[in-house]
């Protein structure tokens, strides 16, 4: 056996009284977890630092005081038969089409308008919302930088152990705040938001149909994007991993199965929801079948035939046939000659090929072919760098994997349609937004579907989804449905 040298052992126990040091007691489940010495200031800070930073990535907090105010009534009133109903919640509905959820160390919740929008009654939105509580209140991001010190201090054990250089930590409390929970965490989410739900007289069940609600969605995502195979890409339960067996044993769990008269409240979801935005918002501007329209930045652009575009806060996504791609960005400002933008800026060091300037009414640019690379594959890519009067820079980067012909005389149509709109044109651009219907005799899923201002063939799935119906579901006059609306 090695005989530990005195300095060794003073480490050895330096590290044991540090992790002992580091436990603390969860409020929401009672157990003794190890925090690695984040302190519920530090949690707080860390969601302080990190709010900023979603309301940008996000495309900022929806512009709506009533739902906003709906959403914190809500989320008070979970709160307030918590483990922790002094604790200072911050909710936040996020501007974006994006079904998702979260929580940020120190109480503060985010659901995106999507999410809210596909929930067909309050007791499935504030579902999402005592799950994400849940989180805040067992700690599960303190818990979560806890493992990964543990991990840390077991690498220093044996690095001095071995008589080597004590190993660094990899991860800091911030670069964890936005990672996945473990499935164990998960289930301990979902038995404190239905414990959480049946304290508040809501329906524990409505955790389970809207569990099913965000799994159609995600099949219509993939099958927009053209990837009918690949839902779990576009799955929030990528990072919750949950399925319904957890939560009906979470509903066990938590001793629920049985709430006195457990309410949905549909009605007062749906009024909440009446003219709400629908997808893209005008200020992240809108695609509109192949086109791209930017009310308030006042420019438009189509892709080639063929692209489905996706748009988020930093970028436009398109895939198109034979697996090429675009994406368009903001490359911000530059006073300079757009050819050397090209080349001495922003595709610096790379190699271009046939680098010529672009010369339209407003805007000044130059585009040229390389070469990239990614996922272990190489492709052919023309880029466009375009700027308006203002100085203003936009990118197009198209890729192929062989540029040939046809797909470049493509791409560059798809430059050329790049334009400057004028104050009525943009004042004319409007979002989708939800409207409420009282359906009447004879009202089919696929009449009513055929009122949604698509023309994708793809109304019906989305009418079904959005209002949490199966194909071949019957309607029921006077029954309240949600539409899309121009």
């Amino acid at each position: 056996m090695k005989t530990l040298r005195p300095l060794q052992k003073f480490l050895v126990v330096v590290l044991l009284a540090a992790a002992l040091g580091a436990c603390a007691k969860a409020p929401g489940t009672g157990r003794t977890i190890f925090t690695g010495g984040m302190s519920p200031e530090d949690e707080r800070r860390i969601g302080a630092q990190e709010h900023s930073k979603i309301l940008a990535e996000f495309g900022g907090a929806y512009r709506d005081p009533e739902l906003n105010a709906y959403v914190n009534r809500i989320g008070d009133e979970l709160v307030s038969i918590s483990e922790q109903p002094d604790l200072d919640f911050t909710f936040t509905v996020l501007d974006t089409p994006i079904v998702n959820a979260f929580a940020l160390p120190g109480g503060y919740v985010y659901v995106t308008r999507g999410l809210v929008e596909l929930a067909n009654d309050e007791a499935e939105l504030a579902g999402v919302m005592a799950h994400e509580i849940g989180h805040v209140t067992a700690r599960h991001s303190a818990e979560r930088y806890g493992s990964n010190v543990a991990a840390t201090i077991a690498n220093i054990g044996v690095a001095i152990l071995a008589g080597g250089q004590a190993a660094q930590a990899s991860s800091t409390a911030t670069g964890l705040a936005l990672q996945s929970y473990s499935r164990d965490q998960e289930l301990e989410a979902d038995t404190l938001g239905v414990r959480y739900l049946a304290r508040n007289s809501y329906d524990p069940e409505a955790m389970a149909s809207f569990l099913e609600s965000m799994q159609a969605h995600s099949r219509l995502e993939a099958e927009l994007a053209g990837r009918p195979g690949a839902a779990d890409q576009f799955n929030i339960m990528q990072t919750h991993p949950r399925t319904s067996d957890r939560i009906e044993q979470a509903i066990q769990r938590a001793s629920a199965s049985q709430v006195a008269n457990p309410q949905r409240l549909r009605e007062r979801l749906l009024q909440q929801l009446d003219g709400v935005v629908y997808g893209d918002s005008p200020q992240q501007g809108f695609v509109r079948g192949n086109a791209f329209l930017h009310p308030e930045l006042r420019f438009a652009f189509e892709a080639p035939p063929g692209f489905r575009l996706t748009n988020t806060p930093s970028a436009v996504i398109g895939s198109g046939p034979g697996n090429t791609r675009m994406v368009f960005e903001s490359g911000g400002r530059f006073s300079g000659g757009m050819q050397s933008y090209v080349s001495d800026q922003w595709a610096r060091g790379s190699q271009l090929r046939g680098l010529q300037p672009i010369s339209q009414p407003g805007i000044e640019g130059a585009t040229a072919i390389t070469e990239v690379r990614g996922n272990g594959s190489r492709l052919d890519a023309r880029i466009a760098a375009l700027r308006t009067d203002e100085g203003q820079v936009y990118r197009l980067i198209y890729a192929a994997p062989d540029l040939g012909g046809r797909d470049d005389a493509a791409f560059l149509r798809s430059i050329e349609s790049f334009r400057l709109l004028s104050a009525a044109e943009a004042a004319s651009l409007k979002p989708y937004r939800i409207e409420l219907y009282s359906v009447r005799p004879g009202d089919t899923p696929a009449s009513l579907a055929e009122r949604f201002p698509y023309d994708d063939g793809f109304d019906l799935k989305r009418f079904l989804v959005l209002n949490g119906l199966v194909q071949g579901a019957a309607l029921t006059p006077g029954q309240q449905v949600k539409l899309v609306v121009e």
